[in-house]
């Protein structure tokens, strides 16, 4: 805690490591706690917990309700990350405690690694790197992939994310087809909507996964999902683990019932199947789709005006709830 700053700055907590950038222009703003440091967190909250006005977080590291419920000065939830599904949302609404994430900052970036995603997977071109720094190019043929361009993306969820991943693949001559709530108004005219994720799998090379995660979107991906895909089609997920069906998954790929998968998530990361190691045919990233510097700087820059603003004026840019 910087305990050069007066009494009065509000108290924070901290629940996980965030940027160190971040972290520092928190540390001269407020009185910031660091909870993953406590030898004892239950009787660090107990101690300090009275004090502390906000929560400084992320998607990762969310806030329970139980964490709320310690907080009775809790006035807000301040998340960096667009996910608010590991943040007890009904928790803080009973409290009258505000939450906050960091859309729209974060889409172009994420909407970048899902086109890379779908190239990477489907040209091999993360097996193709492994076969040529294995020395194996100079007595070896390198197989061939399948073409992206021309094929047909399907999008679940077109939202701000799913529309910019939709621009992208429309620049590769990709036949847009998606699902959503309700179709989308303003979505141009050769979009094709689904009413549903298995019609939209059926009709899909590329089924792209772009929606919230949470109880609503749990699963929604799951075998019968993958049947419909099938054995010609690509899954790429960037939304979040929880939506897939991880164990449908890893046998639909074992037995061949889709060509293959483009993950940046997963449904118990940062744990990840043993099973997707050994599989050329995916790609696995750790959960990096807006990791870039401009993004997260970006992010830490809408996270902090939303802090400043509530604890300034009571008012913040992005409010969840």
């Amino acid at each position: 805690m910087n305990h050069s700053l007066p009494a009065t700055a509000p108290q924070l907590l901290m629940v996980g490591p965030l940027l160190p950038e971040l972290a520092a222009e928190l540390d001269s703003r407020y009185r910031v706690h660091r909870l993953w440091e406590a030898a004892d967190p239950a009787a660090f909250l107990r101690e300090h917990g009275p004090a502390i006005r906000g929560v400084a977080t992320s998607g990762r590291h969310g806030a329970t309700r139980e964490l709320i419920d310690a907080l009775p000065a809790l006035e807000g939830v301040f998340s960096f990350g667009v996910g608010y599904d590991s943040i007890d949302v009904a928790a803080a609404q009973a409290r009258r405690v505000i939450v906050t994430n960091t859309p729209g900052v974060l889409d172009a970036c994420v909407a970048d690694t899902a086109l890379a995603l779908m190239l990477a997977v489907s040209r091999r071109i993360a097996e193709a790197d492994r076969f040529v720094r294995a020395g194996r190019w100079p007595t070896e043929g390198f197989g061939l992939g399948t073409r992206m361009s021309g094929k047909r993306c399907g999008i679940v969820g077109l939202g701000n994310i799913g529309l910019q991943i939709a621009r992208r693949a429309a620049a590769f001559d990709m036949e847009i087809l998606y699902t959503n709530r309700k179709p989308r108004a303003d979505a141009p005219a050769a979009y094709r909507y689904c009413s549903d994720i298995l019609d939209l799998a059926a009709q899909s090379d590329f089924l792209m996964l772009a929606v919230p995660g949470g109880g609503a979107t749990r699963h929604m991906v799951n075998a019968a999902v993958l049947e419909a895909l099938g054995p010609q089609g690509w899954l790429i997920n960037i939304a979040r683990g929880t939506v897939v069906d991880e164990a449908a998954l890893v046998d639909a790929l074992i037995n061949q019932r889709i060509a293959g998968a483009g993950l940046d998530v997963f449904e118990h990361e940062p744990a990840t199947p043993p099973a997707l190691h050994e599989m050329d045919n995916v790609v696995l990233l750790p959960h990096i789709a807006s990791g870039t510097h401009e993004t997260r700087r970006a992010m830490a820059e809408l996270m902090l005006a939303n802090l400043d603003g509530w604890f300034q004026e009571s008012q913040v840019r992005t409010r969840v709830v």
